[in-house]
C-alpha cells in the first residue's frame, strides 16, 4: 500500500507500459487515498453528542466539526486540482496525505472545541487534495481500456468509507473514547506515505491567486447559505446567496482577464463536459433526498424502531459499494456515455416507483426501488467520471477532477437544503418530527416525484449533449 508509484502514462504517445504489479500497488494506494477522506466525511457525525458533552458545547456549536471539514473540501477542491496540474499531481498528493494525517493527529489531541474545529478545517484541506488528485491520477496509473474499472474501484472505496463511518465511529467511541475517531487516520496515513521519489510531471504555468480567492469565497458563501439556519432560509441565507451570485460574476470576469486562469472558460464550450458536470450536480442533489427523507419515512410512516431504520438505510449504500467494481467493468466493455444514460434511466425508474408506492407495501416497497436508485447511481457515477477523465487533456486532469468532485459536493449541499424544504412543504408541517404518518408518506412521494423530474432533466442534458457533440464532429 505504501509504494505509491504515479508517473506520466504516454501522454504524448511515448513511454513504456507499466507492469501489472506496479499498477496494482498504485491502485491500492489511490484506493486508500479515497477511503480516508470519505470515512472522515461521516465518522464524526457519530461523535457529535459525545463531543457536545465533552466540551460542554451546544449541538449547533459541535456541528461546526462537520461543517468545517465539508466547507474546506468544497472551497478548495478545484484550486488544489489546478495546483496539482502546475506543481505535479504526485508531489501535491504527498502533501495532501501528510496534511490530512497531521491534522488528524491534531484533532485527536485538541484540548478545546475551537482548536478541534480549526484542525478539522486543515483536515478538510488535506482531504480536498486527496479526493481531487486521486481521481486525476487514474489517467496516469492505468491503461485507458481499464479506466472504468479503476473509477468503479474508487467509487466503491468512497461508498465504503461513507457507509462505514457512523458504525465505526460508534464502536471506537464506545470502546476507546472520541479521540480515536480522528487518531485512527494516523496509522492509515503513515501506511499510505509513498517511498517512490521519481520526479513528477508538471505544467509550467503560474497559479491564479485572484481566481482562487474569488472562487473560494463564492463557494463558501453558497455552502453557508445552504447549510446555516437549521432548515430555515432567513435574511442571512439570502445575503450569502446574493454574495455567491456576485462572486460568480467577479470570478468569471477575473478568469476572462487572467493570463493563466484557474479554470479556462473555453472548456465549457465542450457540450459533453458541461453536461457531465451538470448531470453530476443534479444526480447528487437527488441522492441527498434518500438521506433526508428515508429516516423520517421509515420511522414515522412505517413505524420502524431505530435499529430497523438503521438497517434499512444501510441497504442503499451497501448496494452502491458492491456495484462499483462491476459497474466499472461494464463501462469498460460497453462504453461510458451509453452506460451513463442507462444509469440515469434506472434512477428515473426507481424514483418514479418511490413516487407511487403505497405505504401498505411496507419496508420492501421502499428498499426495492431505493436499491434500483443506488445501483443505477453507482453505474452513472462510474460512467460519468470515466467519460470525463478519459477525454480531458493531460495537463488539465487535476482541475477537471476537482470540478467533477465540486459538482458532486454542490449537489449534496443543495440537495440537503432544497430536497429537505420540498419534503417539509409536501408534508404540510413546520415540524417534520411531529407530522402524522400519512403526511410523511405523502411528503415522501411528492419529494421523489420532484427527484424523478430532476433526473429526467439530467437525462435530457446527457442525451442532448451527446447529440450536439456528434453533430459538431460531423460538421
Amino acid at each position: 500500500m505504501s509504494n505509491l508509484v504515479i508517473e506520466s502514462r504516454a501522454e504524448a504517445g511515448s513511454g513504456s507500459a507499466r507492469s501489472a504489479p506496479s499498477v496494482r500497488w498504485a491502485l491500492a494506494s489511490l484506493s486508500l487515498s479515497m477511503l480516508m477522506p470519505s470515512l472522515d466525511t461521516s465518522i464524526a457525525n457519530a461523535g457529535l453528542p459525545t463531543l457536545a458533552r465533552a466540551f460542554g458545547a451546544s449541538f449547533q456549536g459541535v456541528q461546526w466539526i462537520v461543517l468545517a471539514y465539508l466547507l474546506a473540501i468544497t472551497t478548495l477542491i478545484v484550486s488544489v486540482g489546478r495546483l496539482g496540474d502546475i506543481v505535479g499531481r504526485r508531489r501535491l498528493l504527498l502533501v495532501g496525505i501528510g496534511l490530512f494525517t497531521l491534522a488528524s493527529l491534531l484533532c485527536g489531541i485538541a484540548p478545546t472545541l475551537g482548536l478541534l474545529i480549526a484542525a478539522r478545517a486543515a483536515q478538510g484541506a488535506g482531504a480536498a487534495i486527496m479526493m481531487a488528485l486521486t481521481v486525476a491520477l487514474v489517467g496516469e496509473t492505468v491503461p485507458k481500456a481499464r479506466t472504468g474499472s479503476a473509477m468503479g474501484l474508487l467509487g466503491t472505496m468512497s461508498a465504503i468509507g461513507t457507509t462505514l463511518g457512523p458504525s465505526l465511529g460508534g464502536l471506537l467511541i464506545a470502546g476507546f473514547g472520541w479521540r480515536t475517531i480522528f487518531l485512527i487516520n494516523v496509522p492509515l496515513g503513515v501506511l499510505n506515505l509513498p517511498i517512490d521519489s521519481r520526479k513528477p510531471t508538471a505544467e509550467r504555468a503560474s497559479f491564479d491567486h485572484t481566481g482562487t480567492l474569488l472562487l473560494g469565497l463564492t463557494l463558501a458563501a453558497y455552502a453557508l447559505a445552504m447549510t446555516l439556519g437549521g432548515g430555515g432560509f432567513g435574511m442571512l441565507n439570502l445575503a450569502l446567496l446574493l454574495a455567491a451570485v456576485l462572486g460568480v460574476g467577479l470570478f468569471l470576469l477575473a478568469e476572462a482577464r487572467a493570463a493563466s486562469p484557474l479554470i479556462r472558460l473555453s472548456i465549457f464550450r465542450a457540450p459533453v463536459l458541461s453536461a457531465s458536470l451538470g448531470t453530476s450536480a443534479l444526480v447528487s442533489t437527488v441522492m441527498m433526498a434518500t438521506l433526508v427523507v428515508g429516516p423520517f419515512y421509515l420511522s414515522r410512516a412505517l413505524g420502524l424502531q431505530a435499529a430497523l431504520v438503521g438497517f434499512a438505510l444501510s441497504v442503499g449504500p451497501l448496494i452502491a459499494a458492491l456495484a462499483g467494481v462491476p459497474a466499472g467493468r461494464i463501462v469498460d466493455r460497453l462504453g461510458a456515455r451509453r452506460m451513463a444514460i442507462l444509469g440515469l434511466g434506472g434512477m428515473t425508474a426507481g424514483c418514479s416507483v418511490l413516487a407511487l408506492v403505497p405505504e401498505t407495501l411496507g419496508v420492501a416497497g421502499y428498499i426495492a426501488p431505493i436499491s434500483c436508485v443506488t445501483a443505477s447511481y453507482a453505474l452513472f457515477q462510474t460512467a460519468n467520471n470515466t467519460g470525463i477523465m478519459t477525454d480531458v487533456r493531460p495537463e488539465q486532469r487535476g482541475v477537471i477532477a476537482g470540478m467533477l468532485s465540486l459538482s458532486r459536493n454542490l449537489g449534496l449541499v443543495t440537495g440537503a437544503c432544497v430536497m429537505g424544504a420540498v419534503f417539509a412543504f409536501a408534508s404540510g408541517t413546520n415540524s417534520i418530527t411531529n407530522a402524522r404518518p400519512e403526511a410523511v408518506a405523502s411528503g415522501m412521494r411528492i419529494t421523489f416525484a420532484v427527484a424523478a423530474g430532476l433526473i429526467v432533466v439530467a437525462l435530457s442534458l446527457a442525451v442532448g449533449a451527446r447529440a450536439l457533440a456528434r453533430r459538431l464532429s460531423i460538421d
